[in-house]
């Protein structure tokens, strides 16, 4: 109580001294000295925000008149009272009474033009927290800004958005504007009150116009004052952190000027600024990056970004696509080319993440973005233009990526940026911006014609949407029917269609473009007289379907053969399916497998999203059986999963992400048919089917989605995490996941109400493997197999039936002769030695119940060869009579025989020619094209000799499969099966010892001689399988082919050419050549085991190669300069540009840069493609942090700075980092992967943090530490702010901190002010602190 008496008594010591001093008109100074000294006295610290107020309250508005100002503005300059908190004193009281009071109005911004840019003195000074805290209640900023927390830098910067906000209202309400804004008033009290108090200003009596005339000055000045605000450096930086972390408040603000710049007359009477100017200022106002910075590894990294010199290329056919910028969506496209590879997501959707995060890292526009993304596809399809046949996806599926799924990825950006636009206006404008970049780009690609030859499958459907447009332009508007009475003599002379053509139509489709492209220069060529106007007579086609002509034989056989145009077409065959005729539903399944599902890439995404619909038809509302009513619809089932059971066509699904709602459309079908015994038939295009037909079918296509190919060895072997494998249940999940989590992911392609309804339609509930016990039994037996040998046969139970009877079955000749394979039973059961050709009754059962035999009778008939009793050849027939009585046997076939190989119990089986057949005929060739197409990668191909005159050896249970195999014609009924049983062997040959593939590929070979070329492949890649050492050299040549290592430029060696060749197929032209080695790893990748070791290896490489980058990228005579002794280089510092080398070097070093960049990017994509999100999480995990710890051998000095390599390495190591991280979790938050950024950027930057706090000893070069420090830094605020919005404050500021120990200051607050609203008030006290280093 005494306390405040004293303070209550000196307060009024304080107001009585003001009041003398004004009295006695006493010299302000001689009352700054005397009020200070009271002040000490009372033991009051300086500046007094208590003070403030009393001089403030003093002075409005009784004591309004020059000597109170004189003495305020003394206190001021003596620091007695807190400047900032005395403007935003006057500013509540002055602003609103401007009109009243313009003297004080025009005192006040005099005060606010010189102490608002002091800001170093309020923060180095005593009470600035007090003095901020006190500015927030006065001002009300907390409430106003609705910010959390309570920082006395965060209160800097809403004050000085205040000022400009305040100064910018007031002068709207001065001219009578404030009212034509959105919100009609302002947030601050800046409306004019005017007060009935006399001497206004020493005006009583004076003129009006005198007072309006200053008014009106003040009007003017109050605008300059917001220019000189973004005009100063320092308040600048201040603003544009409100700006980027205030945009609600940012964006009313921009509104409110632009509204003063288009009305305003003070603005345009200013002598000082004009609204150009004004503008020109606001629109500059940009973080610290933008800024020019002394900081000479962030200027060097940053420059080599913004260049976006990575155009260098392999030749003019690579320079249409800058294409080492865009190498990494080369390799993607190429690796999905993979038939082993079916992914659980849609590729658009990967590639939609890919391309965002390239644009990201490379600073490059949408409109070269997307040329980019068309030249890598356009690519693909010239390396796919001449395949070599073989059980892999091929022309279709690269098709597809280039006119289904890039056209889609792109529809997703344009998309993501509708939905991130907040209003209408800005959303018209992105979507503007989007389609203007796509015309360009598109535009662009009629000057690469080398590139749009379309292969010779898709000529006629080119030709046809050139003609299309020609008919266009000709007036001829009635869509496809000008078509369907065409005839090859009645086209047009020069209407040849191009890729071009295909993919302006494929863009039409999906509205990214429309008909104005068309008009495009040259997209029409032929002359608009040339179309036929009498053309021949109509003939069956789309057009005739959409007027109501009936699905007749020929029509049927025209619309398979030809694929829909459009997606209204493909709805009305779609509406047939599910409520036409039995027959029609049967003629428009197989129309919609046919041609639109494969070539109909304008609906392509709709085709497959229909087949699976339809593949889980609705319980008839009349259906009252107790057996699934699925198997009323045999006929109509089977048509459509023959029709998709194709390598192609299961690869499009994969690549539209539809295989886990696939899965969960096909186990119904196969969990009923597997349970129905073979005593009903359909008959189907006259021929019977059965419950077994319909069951193989639909449980072969089944075991093909989740790569049942992959051997047993895979799964206890490969370093990788649980879930990897596309398992049943993993399927199962994410197809759960898509319904439950993520319904917009198929919603969102739709264009029509009718695919939105289809959509909806799709079974919503959960489905899991315990819906079916049939299935889930079957899958525990085939783990069980895998894991251990067979055991649990009981002699009388069924089972054990149904193995005599299999057995009798298979081995009818055997069994009359009086062997038995199996044991006699105890039960007297005696169904063998039959001798007739007819199937047992044992046998006409349920599939499921005879597959749980299978591995019985397997077991029995393998003993049997071992042992002698059954001959090789009579093995391979009686398994060749059981898999046509049961196709889906296969399946248990291929896992039984696999699992007995990797036991390693059975005795090789040799193949002589005699009991197994004999690879001798062509194994010497076989070695010699293996030879060839490795000779470029400097492996070691290990001799197929095996010594003497001894014929090659196989394990005996795959000897059995190879022997199986062989005894297939390859034709349309049996391709589906021997397309999963093929896989399955070859991947298994490939994991037993060499030469087991070579050997068969050898007898494969003899049996398809068009299979050979890739027969010869695989087993040129097994090489790899069984060398960890090959596969770091095929490593090693990848970087060599890519960089182009030992010439003078990219131009003339290196890039995607050199990395991926021209082409599997041209490897074959005129005999077997070298194959490309980033085909070559592409295609091998999968088949290593130990995976997480590649994330060192890579990064081993790419240090190797930085150093031979930068002895290769650095001419002679500047050598020289770089091998100068310290001294000397600091001799040179006058000669040295900003980045801190040699000016005479600089050219050199940005081109050393170039390739760097390449090198990290091939890095990255090969970390990314190799691994996935584990090897990525790995990688920043564990390797770059031990790579860092780690001490390395210093290396002989190849004439090039040891400074300059470090640095480079660390750039390097920042690029891989930063692109792996990308390409893994998305540069937003659209990707699923994206969740696992925060814990995995979270601990990677809490490793530099603790690193550049001491707390963690580092052994690499310190250079190269800095360099990868501030380039993965800088790399994250410049391409990927928004991560950090997700990463621990605390971490953020540490690391800022550590940054500005290392003088790395401009860059540290470029951290902060990328880190969001709880970093603003860390950055704007940095910003203010070294104000002085950061210059303009």
């Amino acid at each position: 109580m005494e306390t405040v008496t004293v303070h209550s008594s000196q307060w009024d010591r304080v107001t009585e001294l003001t009041k003398l001093a004004q009295e006695r008109n006493t010299d302000p100074l001689v009352w700054a000295m005397e009020l200070s000294s009271s002040l000490n006295s009372a033991g009051i610290s300086m500046p007094s925000t208590d003070v403030a107020e009393l001089l403030v309250s003093h002075i409005c508005w009784s004591n309004n008149v020059p000597n109170a100002w004189k003495l305020l503005e003394k206190a001021l300059v003596f620091r007695i009272v807190p400047p900032l908190f005395v403007l935003a004193l006057l500013s509540t009281r002055v602003i609103p009474a401007r009109r009243s009071y313009p003297m004080a109005y025009r005192l006040y911004m005099e005060l606010l033009k010189r102490y608002t840019f002091s800001l170093p003195s309020l923060i180095n000074g005593p009470n600035y927290q007090k003095i901020m805290e006190s500015i927030n209640d006065t001002l009300h900023l907390s409430q106003i800004f609705e910010l959390e927390g309570s920082e006395s830098g965060m209160h800097v910067i809403e004050y000085v958005f205040t000022v400009v906000c305040q100064l910018l209202d007031a002068s709207l309400d001065d001219e009578g504007l404030l009212e034509l804004t959105a919100e009609k008033k302002s947030r601050w009290p800046v409306a004019t009150q005017e007060m009935e108090i006399s001497n206004r200003d020493g005006f009583a009596g004076k003129r009006v116009e005198h007072r309006e005339g200053l008014c009106r000055m003040n009007t003017v000045l109050a605008i300059e004052i917001i220019g000189e605000l973004f005009g100063d450096k320092l308040t600048s930086m201040i603003l544009y952190l409100a700006r980027r972390n205030m945009p609600t408040h940012w964006d009313s603000f921009m509104q409110h000027l632009h509204l003063l710049v288009s009305n305003s007359s003070a603005l345009r009477n200013s002598k000082n600024i004009s609204p150009e100017a004004l503008v020109l200022l606001i629109s500059k106002n940009r973080g610290v990056l933008s800024r020019e910075c002394k900081t000479s590894s962030r200027k060097f990294l940053h420059a080599v970004m913004a260049s976006g010199s990575l155009a260098l290329s392999v030749s003019r056919f690579d320079d249409a696509s800058t294409s080492v910028l865009w190498l990494p969506i080369d390799l993607f496209l190429e690796d999905t080319m993979d038939g082993s590879k079916v992914a659980a997501t849609s590729a658009a959707d990967t590639l939609t993440g890919l391309v965002k995060a390239l644009r990201a890292v490379n600073c490059t526009s949408w409109k070269n973005t997307f040329f980019g993304l068309w030249i890598s596809a356009l690519r693909l399809v010239n390396r796919e233009r001449d395949p070599s046949e073989g059980p892999v996806p091929r022309l279709d599926t690269c098709l597809c990526l280039l006119l289904s799924i890039t056209p889609l990825a792109i529809t997703n950006i344009i998309k993501e940026e509708e939905n991130d636009s907040s209003t209408s206006d800005q959303r018209t404008e992105s979507t503007g911006k989007h389609r203007q970049a796509v015309v360009s780009s598109l535009q662009q690609l009629h000057d690469y014609e080398g590139l749009l030859t379309p292969p010779l499958p898709a000529i006629p459907l080119a030709n046809q949407a050139a003609l299309k447009a020609m008919m266009f332009l000709s007036g001829l508007s009635g869509g496809s029917e000008y078509f369907d009475g065409m005839r090859l003599n009645d086209m047009p002379v020069n209407c040849a269609g191009s890729l071009w053509h295909l993919i302006v139509e494929a863009c039409i489709a999906r509205n990214i473009l429309d008909t104005s492209a068309y008009l495009w220069p040259g997209y029409v060529k032929g002359q608009f007289n040339q179309v036929p106007r009498n053309m021949s007579g109509p003939l069956p086609s789309w057009s005739s379907l959409m007027k109501g002509s009936p699905l007749t034989p020929p029509m049927v056989s025209v619309l398979v053969s030809t694929p829909a145009s459009s997606l209204a077409e493909i709805e009305k065959i779609y509406e047939i399916a599910v409520n036409g005729p039995a027959e029609d539903k049967i003629s428009a399944a197989t129309i919609l497998c046919g041609a639109s599902l494969a070539r109909g890439w304008n609906i392509q995404e709709h085709a497959v999203l229909f087949i699976t619909r339809l593949l889980s038809p609705c319980v008839p509302s009349d259906y009252s059986g107790t057996d699934s009513h699925l198997i009323s619809y045999a006929p109509f089932l089977n048509v459509l999963v023959v029709g998709i059971s194709s390598v192609d066509c299961i690869q499009i699904f994969s690549l539209h992400g539809l295989v886990p709602q696939l899965v969960g459309a096909l186990m119904p079908i196969c969990e009923a048919f597997g349970s129905c015994p073979p005593n009903v038939s359909w008959t189907l295009m006259s021929e019977e089917i059965t419950s077994h037909a319909v069951f193989s079918n639909a449980f072969t296509l089944l075991l093909t989605l989740w790569r049942f190919d992959q051997p047993p060895l895979e799964h206890v072997t490969r370093d990788v995490p649980v879930g990897s494998h596309l398992t049943p249940e993993y399927l199962l999940l994410v197809r759960n996941s898509q319904l439950a989590f993520s319904e917009d992911l198929l919603i969102d392609q739709s264009k029509s109400k009718q695919l939105s309804r289809v959509v909806s339609q799709l079974p919503r509930e959960p489905i899991f493997m315990d819906s079916f016990p049939k299935l889930k039994c079957w899958y525990r037996q085939h783990q069980a197999c895998i894991a251990s040998p067979l055991s649990g046969l009981v002699p009388g139970t069924p089972v054990h039936q149904i193995v005599e009877a299999l057995l009798d079955f298979m081995f009818r000749k055997i069994n009359s002769a009086g062997q038995s394979l199996i044991p006699p039973t105890s039960s007297g059961s005696n169904s063998s030695g039959s001798g007739n050709e007819e199937i047992s009754p044992h046998l006409k059962l349920p599939a499921w119940d005879i597959l749980e035999a299978v591995p019985f009778v397997l077991n029995a008939a393998l003993t049997a060869c071992a042992h002698g009793t059954l001959s090789p050849r009579e093995l391979a027939t009686g398994l060749k009579h059981l898999a046509d009585f049961l196709p889906a046997s296969l399946a248990t076939i291929t896992s039984y025989f696999s699992a007995e190989v990797t036991r390693g119990i059975w005795k090789p089986a040799s193949m002589n020619g005699t009991d197994w057949p004999s690879p001798a005929a062509n194994l010497a060739a076989v070695e010699q094209q293996v030879k060839k197409i490795l000779a470029d990668t400097g492996v070691d191909v290990p001799s197929l000799s095996v010594g003497g005159i001894s014929p090659a050896v196989l394990p005996l249970p795959l000897a059995v499969l190879v022997s199986l195999t062989i005894t297939y014609k390859l034709d349309r009924d049996t391709d589906r099966f021997l397309n999963l049983m093929g896989a399955a062997v070859s991947n298994l040959a490939t994991s037993c010892p060499w030469p087991c593939m070579p050997v068969m590929a050898a007898l494969w070979a003899q049996k398809v001689r068009r299979w050979s070329d890739f027969l010869v492949f695989s087993a040129s890649r097994t090489v790899f399988h069984h060398s960890s050492d090959a596969v770091v050299q095929l490593l090693r040549v990848c970087f060599t082919a890519t960089l182009g290592i030992g010439t003078s430029s990219i131009e003339s060696n290196g890039g995607v050419g050199s990395l991926l060749g021209h082409g599997f197929g041209s490897h074959f032209s005129g005999g077997i050549s070298a194959v490309a080695p980033g085909i070559l790893y592409l295609r091998v990748h999968r088949a290593v085991r130990n995976v997480m070791f590649m994330s060192e290896e890579i990064v081993s490489l790419l240090m190797h190669f930085v150093r031979d980058i930068a002895d290769s990228g650095v001419p002679a005579k500047d050598l020289e300069k770089l091998k100068k002794t310290r001294g000397e280089i600091r001799s040179l510092s006058s000669q040295k540009t900003d980045s801190g080398f040699p000016a005479s070097c600089h050219v050199s070093l940005a081109a050393a840069m170039v390739r760097v960049k390449l090198a990290a990017s091939l890095s990255a994509s090969l970390v990314w493609i190799t691994g996935g999100l584990s090897l990525v999480q790995s990688l920043l995990k564990e390797t770059l942090p031990s790579w860092f710890i780690s001490a390395h051998r210093s290396e002989p000095n190849g004439g090039v700075s040891e400074g300059m390599v470090a640095r480079l390495r660390g750039y390097a190591l920042a690029y891989l980092a930063v692109l792996c991280g990308t390409f893994c979790w998305g540069v937003d938050s659209s990707s699923p992967t994206s969740k696992w950024r925060p814990s995995m950027l979270g601990a990677h930057l809490e490793f530099l943090a603790s690193a550049l706090d001491g707390k963690i000893s580092l052994g690499c070069n310190k250079a190269t530490w800095r360099a990868y420090v501030s380039g993965f830094i800088s790399l994250i605020v410049g391409c990927t702010p928004s991560w950090l919005l997700e990463v621990d404050l605390q971490i953020l500021k540490r690391l800022s901190k550590g940054l500005k120990r290392c003088d790395e200051e401009v860059l540290a607050l470029a951290l902060l002010e990328a880190s969001g609203v709880g970093a603003m008030g860390t950055a704007a006290e940095m910003i203010i602190e070294g104000s002085l280093n950061f210059a303009r």
